[in-house]
């Protein structure tokens, strides 16, 4: 269990974490209600994966825009995914509401699948901690960061710098 903190007060992460050399863990995370999707779902591309605590929040809001208005310049090849224990519905009325139509938006509201294989379950809040994840077509982590600070932004520029480096 890994330390990180919400406005400088303790929390708690849970999971495992993986390393940039890994191979990805797989995961299986929802499109909506019904409709399961896993990492092999998007084999081939290169994967940054965007994991927010809850789209409704002004980090969380300013993430999946930044990443979303990215998509665009990376090409056909690059895949972004945002990840949060959002409802399906609820991420999909966000995105409706916010023009957000370049990233796709998962829910691991049901099992918390990916935040136990990329260890960012926050225990006292049942959410995702915010971080970043670069996966290499061939599904081999590339990049990471693991956030200390829940309400922080994360390094944009070296996310998608680490993507770049993959085309």
């Amino acid at each position: 269990m890994a330390q990180a903190t919400l406005k400088g007060n303790p929390i708690t992460l849970t999971g495992n974490t993986v390393s940039p050399g890994d191979k990805a863990p797989d995961f299986t995370v929802n499109k909506d209600l019904v409709t399961e999707v896993s990492l092999k779902e998007y084999a081939g591309k290169v994967k940054l994966i965007s994991v927010v605590p809850s789209l409704d929040t002004g980090v969380c809001d300013f993430q999946t825009r930044r990443f979303n208005e990215e998509a665009a310049k990376l090409g056909e090849d690059v895949i972004i995914l945002t990840i949060s224990a959002d409802l399906p519905f609820a991420q999909a009325r966000w995105c409706g509401a916010a023009g957000v139509d370049k990233v796709i938006t998962l829910s691991d509201y049901k099992n918390l699948s990916f935040g136990q294989a990329y260890g960012v379950v926050i225990e006292e809040f049942r959410l995702l901690m915010r971080s970043i994840f670069v996966v290499d077509a061939e599904d081999t982590v590339q990049y990471v960061e693991y956030l200390s600070e829940m309400t922080d932004h994360p390094n944009y520029d070296a996310a998608i710098d680490a993507v770049k480096k993959l085309l």
